[in-house]
């Protein structure tokens, strides 16, 4: 037989044996679904990005790691931090307005800026070249998974940190950046969780107001540059600005860009959205304030037709919220305040109406009264989706501290709040639609005790500040993992009191959304007869 005979009846051979096996393993032709429910597993993979904490050479910065324990995770697994390279934008022609022109924490112009800079950055050629990447050691090590670890680093100096996390390490791993200032503009209690990279972000409650000083720090974790989009919406609509369009950052390079430097209209609230054309980002802002301090305001939740801002301190003396509706539909909401007896709706602020495209910020005023709670927001008609912060003060005078809530996502199936310490952490757990029960796990110290949880039961409409399980015999902080049990949808917030300082009120508040540490994964089996269609 000649070649091409032998070629076909191999053909024929592997054909024959391919349907063979594929009417082995086809699915069940009755009808139903062989493949069932999708399973929920750990992820395998996750990356985190923390901004660089503070340029103060009073800053006392506290990162604390943390991965729950979880079922099904692999038995390996590891986590690290390294350090993102500073200021290495200019090298890949980024246009942020704040090169020529760096502006110290003031917001007042610094010509030297730039050359001091890329000497400390090696900019010169005296360390290997034109940005050249400066690795500092991470201030941290991820311990295995159910015990917190923790590190400290000081000054305004310490750089961004890009963490990656696989394995055993990676489903549910958080990490906790928690400054202290003493002095000096935006001092206090600066706090922020590290977050996954992602492609578009809003943060309303920014601001370019006399006073105000506020940074959106943008972090590119991969080894390509990305391409960013800046906008600003004031009270009138967006704001003219070339220099926000088109921000290069770097390959695993961190940029901060001075929010006044993209327009020059200077406005109490602002919402930022931020745009990323190609690449991924991580972002946050850095509000710094003359006379209420400072803190981070994170992203806020994707634009939703109901918000919730959950954990309000009770006693907080002003509240200010900021509300943006991005599409071109003017939002009509109602306002109310879910507290531990039920919805109340506050005196005066009953509804407001928030014009497509602008900015509106109403002052709530001692809505709390004492009392914990989570501002709900919901349609009074038809739904549009809005984006909403809230700016809490805590204390009066010279002792007022500020710190940002905003709307969030839902617990979902878990939430991890890293960096708890004992007598100053406060745990605020919100269920605004239906009744819920929840499980809270105190997590081992981070240098002794024995992990410890309890389960809480809330009533619809309400929120809770609850009593915290404490690990038996702590030292060190502890990390504190919620999970909802059964009923309706759970919110949380975490509110770190710092030390206590003269009459200074200093905190901070962090949100709990769901980590992101489970992934649906639908069941498969192999169909090759899908070959002979």
């Amino acid at each position: 037989m000649n070649r091409t005979t032998l070629s076909l009846i191999a053909g024929a051979t592997a054909l024959a044996a391919v349907t063979g096996f594929a009417s082995l393993s086809a699915p069940d032709a009755s009808g139903t679904d062989a493949a069932g429910a999708a399973a929920r597993l750990p992820v395998e993979r996750t990356s985190l990005l923390c901004p660089a904490p503070s340029t103060s050479d009073l800053a006392e910065t506290t990162y604390t790691s943390f991965t729950p324990v979880t079922k099904g995770a692999e038995a390996k697994g590891a986590a690290a931090l390294r350090s993102a390279r500073a200021d290495a934008s200019d090298d890949e022609g980024a246009e942020a307005g704040a090169e020529d022109d760096a502006s110290d924490e003031n917001g007042e112009s610094t010509g030297d800026a730039k050359d001091e800079t890329d000497e400390k950055d090696g900019k010169d050629g005296k360390d290997g070249g034109k940005g050249a990447a400066q690795e500092v050691k991470p201030p941290v090590e991820p311990e295995a998974p159910g015990k917190p670890a923790t590190g400290t680093a000081s000054g305004g100096e310490t750089p961004a940190f890009i963490g990656t996390a696989d394995g055993s390490h990676a489903s549910g791993w958080t990490v906790q950046q928690t400054t202290e200032v003493t002095a000096g503009n935006g001092r206090g209690m600066l706090g922020v969780a590290c977050t996954p990279a992602d492609t578009e972000f809003w943060f309303p409650g920014a601001s370019t107001a006399s006073g105000r000083t506020d940074y959106v720090h943008l972090t590119n974790p991969d080894d390509s540059a990305a391409v960013v989009d800046i906008e600003l919406y004031g009270k009138d609509g967006a704001l003219e600005s070339t220099v926000g369009e088109g921000i290069t950052v770097a390959p695993n390079s961190s940029e901060p860009i001075l929010l006044s430097t993209l327009s020059e209209a200077r406005e109490a609230d602002l919402t930022v959205h931020i745009g990323v054309r190609s690449g991924r980002v991580g972002a946050a802002v850095q509000s710094l304030d003359e006379t209420t301090g400072g803190d981070w305001l994170a992203a806020a939740g994707d634009p939703a037709g109901s918000l919730v801002l959950p954990g309000i301190p009770e006693d907080a003396t002003a509240v200010h919220l900021v509300v943006f509706t991005p599409g071109g539909i003017d939002a009509d909401l109602k306002v109310r305040l879910a507290s531990p007896s039920g919805m109340i709706t506050p005196a005066g602020h009953e509804t407001l109406h928030v014009k497509a495209g602008m900015t509106m910020g109403v002052d709530l005023g001692d809505v709390m009264r004492g009392e914990a709670g989570s501002l709900v927001l919901t349609p009074t008609g038809s739904s549009v989706p809005v984006v909403a912060a809230a700016r809490v003060v805590r204390g009066k005078g010279e002792g007022q501290e500020s710190a940002f809530v905003p709307a969030t996502r839902p617990v979902g199936k878990r939430a991890t709040a890293a960096d708890n310490r004992a007598k100053v952490t406060r745990l605020s757990l919100a269920a605004p639609t239906e009744g819920a029960k929840v499980k809270v796990t105190a997590s081992a110290g981070s240098d002794a005790g024995a992990a410890a949880s309890r389960t809480y039961t809330l009533k619809a409409g309400t929120t809770q500040n609850v009593e915290l399980p404490v690990p038996e015999g702590l030292e060190g902080s502890y990390a504190l993992t919620v999970e909802p049990l059964s009923g309706g949808p759970v919110y949380a917030a975490r509110t770190l009191l710092g030390p206590e300082k003269g009459d200074v009120a200093a905190f901070t508040v962090q949100t709990l959304p769901d980590d992101r540490g489970m992934v649906a994964v639908p069941h498969a089996e192999q169909d090759l007869s899908v070959l002979v269609r």
